[in-house]
């Protein structure tokens, strides 16, 4: 189980069941774990029900298209995404990165270079984890990866022990910080029956602990339909 979780999780979105099928096994052969959806609407229930770690996101589908696919993501998440078009006009690259992807590339496509470009943003993002994700400021609280416990700035200097649980599901939405993750992930991560309350539990005091008991709150939000977000303040740097 171990080892599937430290797997990197991508997620296909196109219309066409043939490229859906072929990338699905040429990432599978790299040691990817991926799912497919056939639409915006699939994969925004994927995304409701599981983390990933990149997403390949074709341009031209039926109903809502990679571009508004792409909007509607960086609401509320930084995950890496790849845009792919049969469109190969420089307005339509400008487009999709102006949407807030990653990369474009276009159809027809060399699989090869789809996953050095889907390597080398993960390289970026696997940096910026293990450099900046160090030690972050939530709310007035300061919290390093590795310590079970929170310190708040200022004068008073007060800490406050975190317990086990309290520490894990913290280190999860640190780790997923101002992007949503949902109540099934987070009791699936933590060891928890899905139909298990105990979550709910260990949010509630986990709030405590930030002094989050505002109606609603406003460091770990509740979001209706999606799950939990933890706003984080500051990241600070590794240095």
């Amino acid at each position: 189980m171990n080892g599937f979780s430290q797997k990197t999780h991508i997620l296909i979105v196109d219309d066409d069941d043939r490229i859906r099928e072929l990338l699905k096994r040429y990432l599978g052969k790299r040691d990817y774990v991926v799912n497919t959806a056939k639409d915006a609407f699939d994969a925004k229930q994927m995304l409701l029900m599981f983390s990933y770690d990149l997403l390949i996101v074709d341009v031209m589908m039926p109903g809502m298209n990679g571009f508004e696919l792409t909007q509607d993501i960086r609401q509320n998440s930084n995950i890496p995404i790849v845009l792919l078009t049969a469109k190969g006009e420089t307005v339509d690259r400008i487009e999709g990165l102006s949407s807030g992807a990653d990369d474009y590339l276009s159809k027809p496509f060399d699989p090869e270079e789809l996953v050095l470009r889907v390597e080398a943003i993960l390289r970026r993002a696997n940096q910026f984890s293990s450099t900046h994700t160090q030690k972050v400021q939530i709310g007035p609280w300061i919290f390093t990866h590795g310590d079970a416990q929170l310190s708040r700035q200022g004068e008073d200097g007060i800490t406050r022990s975190l317990t086990e649980k309290e520490h894990q599901l913290l280190s999860y939405l640190v780790n997923h910080g101002n992007a949503a993750v949902s109540r099934d992930e987070l009791s699936q991560v933590m060891g928890l029956s899905g139909n298990d309350r105990t979550i709910d539990v260990q949010v509630t005091r986990l709030r405590k602990k930030l002094d989050d008991t505002h109606r609603p709150p406003r460091i770990l939000q509740t979001l209706r339909g999606k799950g939990y977000l933890l706003k984080i303040e500051h990241v600070y740097g590794s240095k």
